[in-house]
């Protein structure tokens, strides 16, 4: 029986964003994914993402009969570590993708941003709530995309399905899928806290950070490290790296994944 790959998105990007990494993953994994983290009314976007991490939950209950491997980027990876935590049974294997996790330093100030509302200064939530999500048609909206310096390392194949699986047509031209009220609202409650998190982690796990993250310290990496005992590893490249880089983005998950179920 071929190993399920539960990938799970950044905020912002739905999961078939990544089709190109998944294409590059599929002669080894069966991939599985939830569309668009957050967007379930039944799954609300709350502090420290709790009903996040059942609706991921829940997607393995209800979709799979096994263990899965999950991996996760960046918000992705934050769920899955928490999923992992909670039911480590439901996984066999987890790999973080530059996952935002922060040391008690930097998590106080996370706090300290909710208690004063200050959220939108300290995290991308401002950026979000005032993100531009309507264009006249798909090409405007490429034009769009391609000017901006979030997308100017993307893997041209992953620009296109940018604009393919993340707008969709509408009555005036396109718009984005995933929605800035939810995304802004993800950012503004990140979890602050991982220092005592329930349990520790009991399943086999990795860290790979991306080389030039503006989201991630190197104190950060020693925190996760040190509280998760996860095997730490770089990939070159910004945080978007899975969608600038897919194809060595994939090779180098194959090779850790090897290493963590000892199938190498």
């Amino acid at each position: 029986m071929r190993d399920i790959l539960h990938f799970s998105h950044a905020n912002g990007f739905p999961a078939p964003v990544y089709r190109k990494l998944f294409a590059a993953l599929s002669d080894r994994y069966t991939i599985g994914y939830l569309d668009m983290i957050g967007h379930d009314p039944r799954f609300p976007v709350t502090d420290s993402w709790p009903h996040l991490v059942e609706e991921t939950l829940h997607t393995l209950d209800t979709r799979y009969g096994q263990p899965v491997i999950g991996v996760g980027h960046s918000l992705g990876g934050v769920i899955t570590l928490l999923a992992a935590l909670r039911r480590p049974q439901a996984f066999r294997a987890v790999v973080l993708l530059d996952a935002p996790i922060f040391n008690p330093w930097r998590s106080r100030m996370i706090w300290l941003g909710k208690r004063l509302g200050q959220t939108h200064r300290i995290t991308p939530a401002g950026a979000a709530f005032r993100r531009r999500a309507h264009w006249p048609d798909a090409a405007s909206a490429v034009r769009h995309f391609t000017g901006k310096a979030l997308f100017a390392e993307f893997d041209p194949e992953a620009l296109h399905d940018y604009v393919e699986f993340g707008t969709t047509p509408g009555p005036q031209g396109v718009h984005l899928r995933f929605q800035p009220q939810i995304e802004g609202q993800i950012f503004a409650t990140l979890p602050h806290s991982f220092a005592r998190p329930a349990g520790s982690l009991r399943v086999p796990g990795a860290y790979i950070a991306s080389a030039r993250s503006d989201v991630i310290t190197p104190a950060d990496l020693r925190f996760i490290q040190r509280r998760f005992g996860l095997t730490m590893l770089e990939h070159p490249g910004r945080h978007l790296f899975p969608l600038e880089q897919p194809d060595s983005t994939a090779a180098q998950l194959k090779t850790v994944l090897d290493g963590l179920l000892g199938t190498a």
